[in-house]
């Protein structure tokens, strides 16, 4: 049996996380959607970690923005997903539905998840109960619908709320308050809902972070993994694009 991985969350930008994952057994460092560089080699170089990797779940700058610099530090290899090949900067390997990815003896399936970016994909590290999901899932919300349909994220909810429940989803983003407020709104009588915004308003209030979360959380809480049909998905993800609360 490897040794478990470890991830390590580093703050970027305004609200942004970009994740660090170790395999001691190798000795490899994965680097996933590095929005800036500094950071990142900061953090790698004071736990003595050579990164080796950098996997890239998306095109968006805020996702991408510390490949180059990184990939000019270090020699890394860069993935990502083959239908934004050309959007990625440095990219080596191109991926994409059922492709695997490894670190150490540690793999990861990819899986397509199209709808906030046209190519999005999301790592699965099925031995570890661990999944990279971008800008695609987020604690109790999802990802805008950028280039992508209600039906396309429908889906992807539908496959992720099918991993096993104790599976931790590492997102990119610190959203979950604003998201909670709105799925307060959405299903107000949500027991579940209602806890849990208790302990998120908690742990911001004291300066904490609030992912990752479990699939297991959002299949109580998040009610675009909640949704019913793609047109309840569609409808929530409107309300939520112009909700103020």
């Amino acid at each position: 049996m490897p040794s478990p991985i470890e991830i390590v969350r580093i703050p970027a930008l305004s609200d942004n996380y970009v994740w660090l994952m170790h395999d001691a057994d190798s000795g490899e460092t994965v680097v996933v959607d590095p929005a800036v560089a500094e950071p990142v080699l900061a953090e790698a170089d004071a736990r003595g970690w050579r990164i080796g990797q950098i996997w890239n779940t998306h095109w968006h700058g805020d996702h991408v923005g510390g490949n180059l610099a990184i990939k000019a530090a270090t020699g890394c290899r860069i993935t990502g997903p083959v239908d934004e090949a050309a959007k990625i900067p440095g990219l080596d390997r191109a991926v994409g539905e059922g492709d695997v990815v490894a670190i150490g003896a540690h793999d990861a399936r990819v899986i397509a998840v199209p709808a906030h970016t046209a190519g999005h994909i999301a790592y699965h590290l099925a031995g570890d109960d661990v999944a990279f999901v971008g800008d695609t899932l987020f604690a109790m919300g999802c990802g805008r619908l950028f280039e992508g349909t209600p039906e396309q994220m429908w889906r992807n909810m539908e496959r992720l709320a099918a991993l096993p429940p104790e599976t931790r989803v590492y997102c990119a983003h610190e959203y979950t308050q604003s998201n909670g407020r709105y799925a307060l709104a959405a299903e107000p009588d949500n027991r579940a809902v209602i806890e849990r915004m208790r302990r998120v308003d908690a742990a911001r209030a004291a300066g904490g972070a609030t992912v990752p979360t479990t699939i297991g959380e959002e299949r109580a809480t998040n009610p675009f993994m909640r949704a019913g049909s793609a047109g309840e998905l569609a409808r929530r993800r409107a309300a939520k694009d112009v909700f103020a609360g």
